[in-house]
């Protein structure tokens, strides 16, 4: 998921942003001038990309246009709570709503959403001469209708990613005594067996030491939504179990019986590989989100962990918040035997290409002037300020920015891994019932983190609830 600090644009991030105007002034005066009475309204989560766009480019879009941008950044479940209930309602409180990668089939079958492509080409006057959607990476696709129509600009894109702590690695000391008890070198983990060789490695290095540190982060919370993403859009796929088990070619079964995966041996490895990396991880690990695997990582608490690559900016580079600059490695997640094979082969993927785009709810009463500020940000230039503070990517001109190669430097390599390799990760499966199977399936992990229920016999009654809860909803015959 996209979610990070919910605070303000860093000192680093205001560093790094430009202050002047973009290419082609003229226009946005122009196109902007039937709209200087306009105030726009947006709700997004409190995440580093969106915070610049509340702190940097929404300012510097006023300024150009006169056009005021206000952008209220909020918790995850207020955003989607603020969100849905005024597109619901049609009270057209907000122009512009943050659209998660997971959720927008659900909008788009719900009508809930403006149409940009066709909002442009009726209104050829509100056309930027620096906006195009071939200037986009494919992430873009997931915001596009079944007729191939845009109905959001993206404003982050990212891949979640193995982190490693690269001065515990390359330790002399602790590279010793690691093949010493292993007899076989430190390296970053390709595989769940040594991934969790690393993990209880360092874990007991922590306890032996007297050090704050432990193996491995864990997003493992036990009544929060962040644990059923973490384990069925990071964990299972690595297991080679696609699409959160449920095959919708197959009336949309979930269970073994009838011919899905959730409750595969597959999943329930996955699941108990999980639950043993959460039993030697940081005492927090029980409470974290996504926020907080990354704080914990920032830290320097844990040698390694799987984290969302939004994080991985400050992480990195930002000494205001992280604790590990300079320190900090980028690979793949582990994965069992033959799964990159088969995902390169073009069958699943390895892990969550997450992000999220602004959209113009149907309701809103003021489309033309937010379509102005839409283009504005899905512009060419301004996004590499925008990659380098928060590590997003949703142009592709932007890798070869200068600024953007030099962070690359700094992150270990990240954007070379997202640029590489993104192909490998995917985003959620197209479902409209995203969020309607989650509430009813989590409960039930959230039994399992708490150990009320093995992960055999909790992961079987999630399937059954899957496709119960399908069933109830229409989609199983």
């Amino acid at each position: 998921m996209n979610f990070a600090l919910k605070v303000g644009v860093s000192a680093f991030a205001m560093a790094v942003a430009s202050s002047t105007a973009y290419a082609d002034d003229a226009f946005w005066k122009e196109a902007a001038a039937p709209y200087q009475d306009v105030t726009l309204h947006g709700v997004t989560e409190s995440t580093p990309p969106s915070n610049y766009i509340r702190e940097v480019l929404a300012p510097q879009f006023e300024e150009l246009t006169g056009i005021r941008v206000d952008i209220e950044t909020t918790s995850w479940d207020q955003m989607y709570d603020k969100a849905i209930k005024d597109m619901e309602a049609g009270t057209g409180i907000y122009d512009m709503v943050f659209i998660e990668q997971d959720i927008v089939y659900s909008y788009l079958a719900r009508d809930f959403l403006t149409d940009t492509t066709k909002l442009l080409a009726d209104n050829p006057s509100l056309k930027a001469p620096t906006y195009s959607e071939n200037n986009f990476t494919t992430f873009a696709d997931y915001f596009r209708g079944e007729n191939g129509h845009l109905y959001g600009v993206p404003m982050e894109a990212f891949i979640k990613i193995y982190l490693y702590r690269t001065d515990l690695f390359n330790d002399p000391e602790i590279k010793e005594a690691f093949k010493a008890e292993t007899g076989h070198e430190l390296k970053p983990a390709t595989t769940h067996e040594e991934y969790g060789e690393i993990a209880r490695f360092f874990t007991k290095w922590g306890e032996d030491h007297d050090l704050d540190l432990w193996g491995t982060t864990a997003q493992a919370h036990t009544g929060h939504p962040a644990s059923w993403y973490e384990f069925f859009e990071t964990i299972a796929p690595t297991y080679g179990v696609y699409n959160w088990g449920i095959d919708a070619d197959n009336n949309y079964a979930a269970s073994v019986a009838n011919g899905g995966s959730m409750n595969s041996p597959e999943a329930k490895e996955a699941m108990k590989w999980w639950l043993s990396m959460r039993d030697i991880a940081p005492p927090e690990s029980n409470a974290s989100t996504w926020t907080e695997v990354g704080t914990t990582f920032g830290a320097g608490r844990v040698a390694q962990g799987l984290v969302y690559g939004e994080n991985a900016g400050w992480i990195a580079a930002d000494e205001s918040k992280s604790l590990v600059v300079g320190k900090v490695g980028v690979a793949l997640p582990p994965m069992e035997d033959g799964i990159l094979e088969e995902v390169e082969g073009g069958k699943g993927y390895i892990g969550y290409y997450d992000g999220g785009a602004f959209g113009i709810p149907a309701t809103s009463k003021n489309q033309k002037a937010a379509m102005l500020f839409l283009q504005y940000i899905g512009q060419d230039e301004v996004q590499p300020d925008w990659a380098v503070a928060a590590p997003r990517v949703t142009n592709k001109s932007t890798y070869d920015d200068p600024k953007v190669q030099a962070m690359n430097k700094e992150l270990g390599g990240y954007y070379d891994l997202l640029r590489d390799k993104g192909y490998l990760f995917a985003g959620a499966p197209a479902y409209p019932f995203h969020a309607q199977v989650r509430e009813a399936t989590a409960p039930i992990l959230y039994q399992i983190l708490t150990g009320d229920l093995g992960p055999d016999e909790g992961l079987d009654q999630m399937a059954a609830k899957a496709e119960a809860e399908l069933t109830d909803l229409g989609y199983r015959k």
